[in-house]
């Protein structure tokens, strides 16, 4: 692990700790108890009397950490001494692309009305809204938002597995593998 490792381990730990030191709180109105609302972030030792931590949107945020902290590390690891190339390589460019992919994710999230929230296995889908413009009574679907983000960091793993870079085989290592086979 080297120094930029180091730093990208402590800034994803600090948010990780915020992260649990303020979660997301849904309220329970008087009115309709059923149906929690999202009201905020609050201090884990200051929450409303009717709020309940939303242990969705919590996994949710740990899980970006966790894949930007993923991201970072790939991105600052040591390169081999022999690799003298400059630019951008196809695996941290495949990386990038992640990264940009999981931001748009989650600034503009799929959102569906709070009317049409029901308890069936699929939700309901009403489009793609800004997250800090959303309408008024829609909320994010959960569901939706796990399998996209499942399906960018597959795809970004599988990218960045097919775009490693392979160095041939030197002469020596030929040789060698040719005089093994020829003793079989």
């Amino acid at each position: 692990m080297n120094r930029n490792q180091r730093i990208a381990l402590v800034v994803a730990l600090a948010n990780l700790v915020l992260i649990c030191l303020f979660p997301p709180v849904d309220h329970f109105s008087v009115a309709s108890s059923s149906l929690p609302v999202f009201a905020g972030f609050y201090f884990l030792l200051d929450m409303p009397p009717l709020g309940m931590i939303n242990a969705d949107f919590l996994a949710i945020e740990v899980m970006v950490v966790l894949a930007n902290l993923a991201i970072a590390w790939l991105l600052l690891c040591d390169k081999p001494a022999g690799g003298s190339r400059r630019g951008l390589s196809l695996q941290n460019a495949a990386l990038v692309f992640t990264a940009g992919n999981l931001m748009l994710l989650l600034l503009f999230p799929p959102m569906e009305s709070v009317f049409a929230v029901t308890k069936a296995a699929i939700p309901t889908f009403e489009g793609f809204y800004f997250v800090f413009a959303k309408k008024p009574a829609h909320v994010i679907v959960e569901t939706l938002l796990y399998i996209e983000i499942t399906l960018i960091l597959v795809n970004s793993a599988l990218l960045w597995l097919i775009f490693r870079e392979r160095n041939p085989p030197s002469a020596d290592e030929i040789r060698a593998a040719m005089r093994e086979y020829s003793l079989r």
